[in-house]
């Protein structure tokens, strides 16, 4: 192992396009791209796997189109510290050594990450970090690594203030290392620690470890693990994924994304399209684009949609909005979000098992068709890079021949200004908002009607697709659409998902029975947290 190691870093240090490469950046503004070994490999890693990865990511296109980070995972150290108390990597899978590994990875043009948990083992029984913080973020950054991804297994206990108080020591000994060290850059950390609050009835405490992790760290992993390799579940897996971050979207802003885990582009039990639709719904929510294979055999389709400039740029635009839903039904997902420029995403994803077609209005993608100027709508296939011009008179984008368990997706411009539309739905039963002629409103399961799909203006208010006219009003707690009043009730939409009438000053609220109301705000309640369209201004907390 040692000597193929050797013989891989001779060959590449031999190569002048390696040589004259700068190291990369440590930090990012946008959501990070590269590899992991976790899913593929689960604890088989070592050396020649991580260095065969980088020369392959580096000759393949990869890196190039931005996976520039290479992240090891569990299954590195020996099962006990050493005599000096640090962590020690296991001489057999790593002969060479870690700085070893890292300086070559960073000359090849590759930020390295590695794996801590913050309990006293690590999900797999080796050593973990309790206690051992600034020694392990120590001999990390000695070692060459400026990403940690750190669980959150064999705690004391279980409660949300444990977690919070021991996952809180990590950035602080950062900050701490990183001034000791006169770094410019500061180590990268990935929590965990939302995933293990992610499947209780109550979601306060998932809520609550959301926002400390948004505060102190740059991702967070918000739910339970996708399949590894060996598991044949892994369409199920993606699936649950993507509705966890459709409940969480509100977190998420430039420098703290939301992590519904890895990329499974060599998955066995997934077909072509279920593995391009993962990286569609990925792109579309600004999630982080680590992906988890054999990458010296992916094959050509394979790197074809993982190297799409054009889905990658709407992942890391600057904005980094995650797409909402604009309408759910049993067979279709559409969801949108804002692009820079002024621009709009919007993917139409076919839950269903046959092919199939869909009309989307334009009034359902955000923009006003009375306001597009000229009448046309700039239309690019991100998956064709086949660019149209629309005329709004035609009422609709005409998806048509996705493929079952596909995806299409679109960037629209045109001259309108975008209104954000969308389902407002409840973060915790997925129940929508839903309108009907008589404005009478209530909770039900989302049926992607246009009683069900709200547009919100930036000035508050708020009314369906089925009564344009009529804005969400309260009416003593009683929450109703009608015309009359309608200027004198704004809502105000806050980072925590309340959603609160200006008037009251109280939150909107799913009653047990389907019932809407307002009631006092609580602190992260079940019953008024809610997912509001992609593009809102947020009110704080």
């Amino acid at each position: 192992m040692k000597a193929r190691a050797a013989v891989a870093f001779a060959s590449l240090a031999a190569s002048s396009w390696a040589m004259n490469r700068e190291p990369p950046p440590i930090f990012f503004n946008q959501p990070p791209m590269g590899f992991n070994s976790w899913a593929r490999y689960t604890t088989n890693v070592n050396e020649t796997l991580l260095v065969e990865t980088a020369n392959s990511m580096a000759r393949n296109g990869l890196l190039q189109a931005g996976y520039n980070r290479i992240n090891l995972d569990e299954g590195w150290s020996l099962p006990e510290r050493g005599i000096n108390g640090s962590l020690v990597a296991d001489p057999d899978k790593f002969p060479t050594g870690l700085k070893w590994l890292t300086e070559y990875l960073n000359m090849t043009g590759f930020i390295s990450g590695i794996h801590a948990d913050a309990g006293s083992m690590t999900c797999g029984k080796n050593p973990g970090s309790f206690n051992y913080e600034k020694r392990d973020v120590d001999d990390f950054m000695d070692q060459g690594f400026y990403y940690v991804k750190l669980d959150g297994c064999n705690m004391r206990d279980d409660t949300e203030e444990t977690y919070h108080d021991i996952f809180n020591r990590w950035p602080k000994v950062i900050r701490q290392a990183s001034v000791d060290r006169k770094e410019t850059a500061i180590m990268a950390l990935s929590s965990s620690a939302p995933a293990y609050f992610a499947y209780r009835r109550n979601l306060t405490d998932w809520y609550r470890a959301v926002a400390w992790a948004s505060e102190y760290s740059q991702l967070a992993r918000h739910s339970a693990d996708v399949a590894t390799y060996g598991d044949g579940s892994a369409w199920k897996s993606i699936m649950h994924s993507f509705d966890q971050s459709l409940r969480l979207g509100h977190f998420q802003r430039p420098g703290f994304y939301l992590d519904p885990d890895v990329l499974l582009p060599d998955h066995p039990s997934l077909s072509l399209e279920e593995r391009k639709t993962q990286f569609a719904l990925w792109c579309s929510m600004s999630s982080p684009l680590l992906f988890s294979a054999d990458v010296p055999r992916l094959d050509p389709d394979t790197l074809a949609f993982l190297t799409n400039k054009d889905l990658i740029a709407a992942d890391q635009d600057d904005l980094a909005q995650p797409a909402t839903l604009v309408s759910r039904d049993s067979n279709w997902d559409v969801l949108a979000k804002n692009l820079e420029n002024e621009e709009r995403l919007i993917t139409v994803f076919n839950r269903g098992d046959t092919f199939a077609s869909l009309n989307v209005s334009w009034f359902r993608t955000g923009i006003t068709p009375k306001l597009t100027g000229n009448g046309n709508v700039r239309v690019t296939d991100l998956w064709t890079g086949e660019v149209s011009f629309l005329p709004v008179y035609l009422r609709f984008l005409n998806v048509t021949n996705v493929p079952p368990h596909g995806t299409a997706v679109y960037r629209l411009r045109s001259a309108s200004v975008i209104t954000p539309t969308g389902h407002i739905y409840n973060a915790n039963t997925f129940n929508c908002l839903t309108d009907d002629p008589s404005g009478y409103v209530r909770w039900a399961v989302c049926n992607g009607y246009d009683s069900q799909v709200w547009r919100v203006r930036s000035d508050g208010h708020i009314y369906s697709l089925l009564r344009p006219r009529d804005c969400l009003v309260e009416l003593e707690g009683t929450v109703v659409t009608r015309k009359n009043s309608c200027h004198h009730h704004p809502w105000t939409y806050k980072t925590s998902g309340n959603l609160v009438n200006n008037v009251s000053g109280k939150c909107l609220t799913e009653g047990a029975d389907g019932s809407v109301t307002t009631e006092g705000c609580g602190y992260l309640l079940n019953e008024q947290i809610f997912v509001l369209p992609a593009g809102i201004e947020l009110g704080g907390w």
